[in-house]
């Protein structure tokens, strides 16, 4: 399987691995950073004492564990990863369960590092190992009709103390049209710096589309489905006046209770100037033509 999309982001342009491992302490002295899109070439890891790799993950959503930063990096370690299979159904050629280790068999995921400017609370660039969705959707046969590509996380409660709290509707689901999951730039993750992704950030499988926000990077995927109608999603259901299907990277279209206009570069300081955001995340050229004719203001 071919890898179809050339970026132009290079190994100098990836954030340093210590100032992601540190980017705990960035925000939490930040107060909080707006939500984020291109980011520049890290400063020298020197400028920050660097954490270890059991504090990288500390500071995570991921309210299947509870909805404290913390929670994710305390009781994730509680859900199996292996075995792990994922269900394609809906409208393919080859729907069933798929065992995880047969994918990647198919996927020659070794090869397959991408480097994508990051869209969570912060502004970095950060090199995922994983294969293009494309790959496993072309492996289950996308039918004629199907329009759209549905998403769920696991849902075990014996294993994921948070959702014995009605913080969403569980399971968690998100949802593309299918344009935008066929996309070369959107990515299955299974590692982040050559390293396995650990459970609080979604092991062993999560979207990466890196011209949306973060919350699009559904966690710990258990079931892909093809359908003619456009699938619900969490956020959306919880509060569709903030967070819409579509959740792109738009300087122009404020969240309701802050600015995206501009971001801060991650390893630069909190008083590090502040950039403009680029629209799509700096990958316009690959992705605008998606949304040609749509009101985004309305499909936000």
């Amino acid at each position: 399987m071919a890898f179809r999309w050339k970026g132009d982001l290079k190994d100098h342009h990836v954030t340093d691995e210590a100032l992601w491992l540190n980017r705990r302490q960035i925000i939490g002295g930040a107060g909080g950073l707006a939500l984020a899109g291109l980011a520049g070439r890290a400063r020298a890891a020197e400028e920050l004492e660097p954490n270890s790799w059991e504090e990288i993950t500390s500071y995570n959503n991921y309210y299947e564990f509870g909805t404290d930063k913390d929670d994710p990096k305390a009781y994730a370690d509680a859900l199996t990863t292996e075995p792990w299979s994922v269900t394609i159904d809906g409208m393919v050629d080859k729907p069933g369960q798929y065992a995880l280790e047969d994918i990647l068999s198919q996927m020659t995921i070794e090869e397959r590092i991408y480097r994508f400017r990051c869209v969570e609370a912060w502004s970095m660039v950060v090199p995922w190992n994983g294969f293009e969705l494309a790959d496993l959707l072309n492996m289950a046969g996308v039918q004629s009709g199907a329009k759209y590509v549905a998403f769920e996380t696991v849902l075990r409660p014996e294993e994921m103390r948070g959702v014995s709290y009605p913080v969403l509707d569980w399971p968690y689901v998100e949802g593309l049209r299918l344009d935008e999951a066929m996309n070369p730039l959107t990515l299955l993750a299974t590692g982040i710096y050559g390293k396995d992704i650990p459970n609080q950030n979604g092991a062993p499988l999560r979207l990466v589309v890196p011209w949306k926000y973060g919350f699009k990077s559904i966690k710990s995927i258990v079931r892909v489905t093809l359908t003619d109608s456009e699938p619900p999603t969490s956020w959306n259901k919880a509060n569709p006046r903030e967070y819409g299907f579509y959740s792109n990277v738009n300087p122009q279209v404020d969240h309701p209770r802050w600015s995206q206009a501009t971001e801060r570069p991650i390893g630069g300081g909190f008083f590090a100037k502040r950039k403009p955001t680029l629209m799509f995340n700096g990958y316009g050229e690959e992705v605008a033509s998606l949304y040609d004719g749509m009101d985004l203001s309305e499909y936000f």
